[in-house]
């Protein structure tokens, strides 16, 4: 996206200078209305941006972010069988999913107990069992292990149908500030399986669609420079480009190495 909006303002400054003013209109135009929509699509991204800025955290602006995966699919499967019990027994629960990075503990109300155990489908069930002290919150889960549970989250400010309840807003709010994460959702009165992602909920699952869903999102085989790039090298990629594309539009001779026969 941020590659199309340069070859656009490029385009709109060439055909400003050559005196193409038609041209020159239309891709002002598109400009306007690509950065109005990038705005829209990217607001979590530019939030977190902003946040990093307010902190003083300007390094992180340049570190690439790390991907924090399950090792294999035991821990898909120890997670799907906690959550295949807590359906049948109808018990509420809310599992934070961390999948392309760690998240800031600063966006939660209330960072729950560090637990630091290996996930185990056992361990689930008994955190949210109604009569203990952590039940209540939303436990996260980093990998193999097991961080924190009794996390308070914000909740979602979208108007929700009146079927979903605290876990399905606060899934759905986590998921909204923090695009590095997924939420799986036990509904109590019901015993339904819902998945937020991205501030959506994808409800009702069945085991074998949560199971397929959680596979693909915490596949191990990611590429990590193309889900998470950093700073740098997004910029070094959209130099490379816009420079091929200006030396394409003044008809001047490509500076890209060419591959050798």
């Amino acid at each position: 996206m941020v590659l199309g909006f340069v070859i656009l303002m490029l385009a709109s400054a060439l055909s400003h200078q050559w005196g193409l003013e038609l041209l020159n209109f239309v891709l002002e135009k598109l400009v306007i209305g690509c950065a109005v929509a990038m705005a829209v699509a990217l607001q979590s991204e530019f939030r977190r941006f902003l946040e990093l800025l307010g902190r003083g955290e300007f390094k992180k602006l340049f570190q690439p972010s790390t991907l924090s995966l399950p090792k294999s699919d035991s821990t898909i499967d120890e997670i799907v069988e906690a959550v295949r019990e807590l359906s049948k027994s109808r018990i509420g629960a809310l599992l934070i999913i961390e999948t392309t990075g760690p998240i800031d503990e600063r966006d939660f109300s209330v960072p729950g107990v560090k637990l630091n155990a290996e996930v185990s489908k056992e361990l689930i069930q008994t955190i949210f069992q109604p009569k203990t002290l952590l039940h209540d919150g939303a436990t996260l889960v980093r990998g193999s292990r097991i961080l924190a549970s009794g996390i308070i989250l914000p909740l979602s400010g979208r108007t929700a149908s009146r079927q979903l309840g605290t876990r399905h807003r606060a899934a759905m709010g986590i998921t909204e500030r923090v695009e590095n994460c997924i939420c799986v959702v036990v509904s109590e009165e019901t015993g339904s399986i819902s998945l937020a992602e991205r501030g959506n909920l994808n409800r009702p699952l069945t085991i074998a669609k949560l199971k397929e869903l959680l596979e693909d999102k915490l596949s191990p085989t990611i590429d990590r420079e193309a889900v998470a790039p950093g700073l740098l090298s997004l910029g070094r990629k959209i130099r490379s480009k816009s420079l091929f594309v200006v030396s394409r539009l003044l008809g001047l001779p490509s500076t890209a190495p060419r591959d050798k026969k």
